[in-house]
Order: structure tokens, then sequence, then C-alpha cells
């Protein structure tokens, strides 16, 4: 697999599109992972990257690497605060009632040795908040814009579920199928005393063949700045 584009880079941070079906950590089972490309994003720093957050296996899009451990700490904080915008955009395998709203439900893992583990809608779990928006619709099925304040793990394609009553496409636990259409479209981490990391990754072409155009950019890219050297 090649090396994902690289979206935005300066001499603190490093975004890039994150295929669908490349974990972020080297799987339990083993195999290739975003970890074993670092050396190649490491672009004239002594240390390789380190990933700030994650995403799924599945889904493709804006990932934050920091470039140094200071960087690290202060892009890690800003997702703690909930200062960093974030915006998904998935395929909903049907088309909800209503064109927009807020989902409030919070999310608990549950574990069945038949069904495996898997989140579902809890009062005693933790809290989790997405917007939503319906972006277009074709053949029956609607592209939504997704904007989690929270980062619940699997907070998207369990809210579609239990908030939405209609699963992302092609999601093999919530769902059905064996991939689920779930894209990170654009990222912006707010900095003080510098321009804020923005960037946007276009819609991936399993989007397309189902009928969606890449919409107008949620999050406006910040001017890709050239590579820094090895300071830091």
């Amino acid at each position: 697999m090649e090396v994902p584009e690289t979206l935005f880079i300066d001499g603190e941070a490093l975004v890039v599109d994150k295929p669908a079906g490349l974990d972020v950590d080297t799987p339990k089972r083993g195999g290739f992972s975003l970890v074993s490309m670092l050396g190649a994003l490491r672009f004239g720093f002594h240390r390789e990257p380190t990933a700030v957050h994650r995403l799924d296996r599945d889904t493709s899009g804006c990932l934050l690497l920091a470039r140094h451990p200071k960087a690290h700490a202060r892009f890690a904080k800003a997702f703690e605060d909930g200062t960093v915008e974030k915006v998904y955009l998935g395929i909903l395998d049907g088309i909800p009632e209503r064109r927009e709203g807020t989902i409030a439900l919070a999310l608990a893992k549950q574990s069945s040795k038949e069904r495996g583990w898997r989140m579902i809608a809890a009062e005693t779990g933790k809290s989790a908040v997405t917007h939503w928006r319906t972006v277009a619709e074709s053949g029956g099925k609607a592209l939504i814009e997704f904007r989690p304040e929270t980062g619940r793990t699997h907070q998207l394609r369990a809210h579609a579920l239990y908030g939405l009553g209609i699963p992302l496409m092609g999601d093999p636990v919530y769902g059905e199928g064996t991939q689920t259409l779930l894209h990170a479209s654009a990222i912006r981490v707010p900095r003080e005393g510098k321009p804020p990391i923005a960037a946007r990754a276009p819609l991936p072409a399993i989007f397309l063949q189902q009928g969606f155009a890449d919409p107008e950019p949620a999050i406006e890219p910040e001017p890709t700045a050239a590579p820094a050297d090895a300071r830091s």
C-alpha cells in the first residue's frame, strides 16, 4: 500500500488522507498499518510522527499526526478540550425523516461471545453528541454530514443506528456489509499564535460510485506550508 497523501504539513503537524482498509495501529492479528509507514512520513525530521487520534480501519480521510512530542501534547489537549473541529461524511442505508438535527445519546460498550463487542445506547454510558445534516440523496440512500462534539468509540456508527434509526451503508457491526462508508472529510485545529491546522480530504471513489458528488468544503484548508527542518 502506498504512503497516504499529505494534506497539510508544517514544522509541528502533518495531516494525511488515510485510505479505508488501513489500520492506524498495528492490529493484534499483525499485518500492515500506518505505523509501518511512519519512517516515510518524517520529511526531514529525525523523529517519526505520531498519530494524535484514531480512525477506524474502514474510515478514510483526515488523520492528524504530530511531528514532535511537544506538539503531540498540545494537539491531544485540544482534542480533550473539544476545540478541534471535525467533519465527517457518511452514506446512510436509507433516508432519514428529518433533514438535520442533533443526536445526544450516551454510549456504552457491550460484549458477547456470539456477536463480539459493539457500542450501544445506554444511560449509564459516556455522553456523546453529534450534529448532522443531509447533504444529498441518491438511490434511496442519503449522504450525511456529521459534526461530532465528542469523540467516543464508534460514535458516528452507533449514532446513525440508534439516533437516526438507519445504519451507515456497509457497516458490518451496526448494519450489513463488509466496509463502512464513513469519511473524515475535514479537520481544523486551533493554535495559539499560529494559523490553525486545517485540511480537507476529497470524497473517495467508492462514494462517487454510489451517485454522490464531492460537496462544497465544510472547512477551507489553509495554504500548505513547506516541509520544515528537523528542529523542534
